[in-house]
């Protein structure tokens, strides 16, 4: 049941974040629930969640899925609104999540896991490597829209998408450096991530821009350290 789990959550993510162009997503809370692009995206889902379960077995399970995703996705859009934007988001998410879990859990409580343990630990490895890439991206940016960040990053001179390159990166290297129990380059990083950070923070005399590069490394470091330190926990206990 653990592996049926884990494989619907990586499903989970890849339709939600990385096949989901923001025209989908703009033409939703626009239309709402007249837009074709909410059940194109629960179609893919659903395509997905029987690509990666590979078992016609378990179409109850899918459909059922489906079914509460679409639901929470219509909720979601008939209820949020601009100021609560960010915590339907969340809750969201949270919602999806539990309905993965929950409906696994009541169709297959009694179901007998014969997959290796190897197949869950790297089930788990790719779920944590994926959502420290775009989903961990778009969670700052849901976070960071309480603030108008965009005069103070303003630069026409920076690469196209540099920052986002970068938050991947590092999460991806903290991640890395903590499975591998190498704590100490995870401080190398923080500090080398700072000296280079040192000379823009001096220039700009920004309190503004300190405070926003302050909370987007914390945030992006403190997300990495914590999905590094579940994973751990997860294939310890598994």
């Amino acid at each position: 049941m653990t592996v049926i789990i884990l494989k619907l959550i990586l499903a989970h993510l890849i339709g939600d974040f990385f096949l989901q162009p923001k025209s989908w997503v703009k033409d939703k809370e626009k239309k709402k629930l007249k837009s074709i692009w909410l059940y194109v995206h629960v179609a893919v889902l659903v395509a997905l969640m029987f690509l990666v379960v590979w078992d016609l077995s378990y179409t109850p399970l899918i459909l059922g899925i489906a079914l509460l995703h679409l639901i929470i996705d219509a909720l979601k859009l008939i209820l949020h609104r601009k100021k609560t934007k960010r915590l339907f988001f969340f809750i969201d998410q949270l919602l999806h999540l539990i309905s993965i879990i929950g409906l696994t859990a009541m169709l297959y409580a009694d179901a007998i896991d014969m997959t290796l343990i190897l197949d869950t630990n790297l089930l788990t490895l790719l779920i944590c490597v994926a959502f420290l890439t775009k989903p961990t991206s778009i969670i700052m940016k849901v976070i960071f829209s309480k603030w108008n960040i965009s005069k103070l990053t303003k630069d026409n001179e920076s690469l196209k998408d540099a920052g986002n390159y970068i938050g991947v990166l590092e999460r991806l290297l903290v991640f890395i450096f903590i499975i591998t129990d190498h704590w100490e380059a995870v401080g190398f990083l923080i500090t080398a991530k700072s000296v280079f950070r040192f000379g823009d923070l001096t220039a700009s005399k920004e309190r503004k821009l300190t405070e926003y590069i302050l909370i987007g490394t914390l945030i992006s470091f403190g997300i990495a350290i914590l999905t590094s330190l579940l994973y751990l926990n997860l294939i310890n206990y598994v």
